[in-house]
């Protein structure tokens, strides 16, 4: 068997452009020694206080002070009147499904583009993700393309919505907010509210972005937030549910911690449950990255000011903004190539990457992935563009200090 062929050489005018990208991103990000990651954690807060702490005191996995006091930190900045923080992200979206009331065998409307762990947390559900497009001003969910598709393929039945066509109940819609950047949450929620869905954000990305003046997380009956080592604030790993239900705040904390009925020392339990509750360890550094989180939040704010003014030099590049009416994080920057130019994108992302200036595609869609090829889904036109042409760029917040 030969080789695969080497990619045919770019043409001239695509050549200056990968060329005027680079350029425009050496000049926002200035001249750094070693790669330049796309989005890396920084310590430099109380973060090893508080950890040398929990070592000293001995309260190192789930049960320990800084659990709550994180809790309470995030209720604080976000609004939300209930948190219950969780190992991962994708721990804390599971749980968000089934307070939702997800099913084994109902469908969840979710965005095919997003990041795996969405469509695999309804898939933990014993449900199967149903794969809609998303819009081009915040990446995320459609409202009205998603309208039309269920015009065509359900109906609403009481209280709940059915697909027509393979009579499952469908039973919540997934929004997530892609980059950080906020979706269009007033229309999502009047369309969910008409479908009979429960709303369910993925504000993975999203801590410290505002939607008309208003946390994400607060617009559906619940959301879940991320900590991994690549988001805005890490705790390592870890997650939050965020719901104003003081019931399903009640719940998520319970779920989380195996169902467990308080006891001076009796073991009961009485449902089954996961093991989801965030470790003290890991409360601690974020209880010292939530005290720099407006820091970090202005710092990225800059840096996306810089990358603004840099892509407007570059021709046809389209630089992601904010939508209007909402102040994102920008977790991470991105760019859309021209459509006439989207063939050139790995070329592009091999020149970067080569050049030390870490940058990646955005996520491959869900129906590309061996395990939701069949899932039903949407006409996705605005997704497969957005898959084929979108890059992000470097984004950790100190690029932002000093501009």
């Amino acid at each position: 068997m030969s080789a695969t062929a080497p990619p045919p050489p770019l043409s001239a005018d695509r050549q200056a452009l990968v060329e005027a990208v680079l350029a425009a991103t050496r000049r926002v990000v200035g001249a750094r020694d070693g790669m330049v990651a796309l989005h890396e954690p920084e310590f430099a807060g109380r973060e090893r206080e508080y950890v040398q702490d929990c070592l000293d005191s001995g309260w190192v996995s789930s049960i320990g002070a800084y659990v709550e006091r994180f809790e309470r930190a995030l209720a604080d900045y976000t609004g939300a009147a209930h948190v219950a923080a969780t190992v991962n992200g994708t721990a804390a979206l599971h749980l968000c499904l089934k307070l939702a009331g997800v099913q084994p065998g109902d469908e969840v409307l979710t965005p095919a583009l997003c990041f795996v762990a969405t469509a695999n947390a309804v898939s933990h559900c014993g449900a199967t993700p149903h794969l809609v497009d998303s819009e081009f001003t915040s990446l995320g969910v459609d409202a009205v393309a998603l309208d039309v598709h269920l015009r065509d393929i359900a109906e609403r039945r009481g209280d709940v919505c059915v697909n027509r066509r393979t009579g499952a109940t469908i039973r919540a819609l997934v929004v997530m907010h892609s980059f950080g950047h906020p979706a269009d949450l007033d229309a999502l929620a009047d369309l969910a509210a008409r479908w009979g869905l429960v709303l369910v954000e993925d504000a993975a990305e999203s801590l410290g972005s505002f939607y008309k003046g208003r946390h994400t997380g607060r617009h559906g009956r619940l959301a879940a937030l991320s900590f991994n080592g690549n988001k805005v604030i890490t705790t390592g790993g870890g997650g939050a549910v965020l719901t104003d239900d003081p019931e399903l705040g009640r719940r998520a904390r319970h779920l989380s911690t195996t169902a467990r009925v308080p006891d001076r020392w009796n073991f009961v339990h009485d449902e089954v449950a996961w093991n989801y509750r965030m470790p003290n360890l890991n409360a601690a550094l974020g209880c010292a990255q939530m005290e720099v989180l407006p820091r970090y939040v202005d710092e990225k704010r800059a840096l996306a000011a810089r990358y603004r003014e840099a892509v407007a030099a570059v021709p046809g590049l389209r630089f992601v903004d904010e939508p209007p009416g909402t102040r994102s994080n920008f977790w991470l920057v991105a760019v859309l190539l021209p459509t006439a130019d989207a063939s050139m994108r790995d070329a592009l992302l091999e020149r970067l990457n080569a050049e030390g200036l870490m940058s990646r595609p955005v996520w491959r869609l869900m129906q590309h992935l061996p395990m939701y090829a069949n899932a039903p889904r949407a006409p996705l036109p605005v997704a497969e563009s957005i898959e084929a042409r979108l890059i992000n760029l470097p984004s950790s917040p100190k690029l932002g200090r000093g501009a």
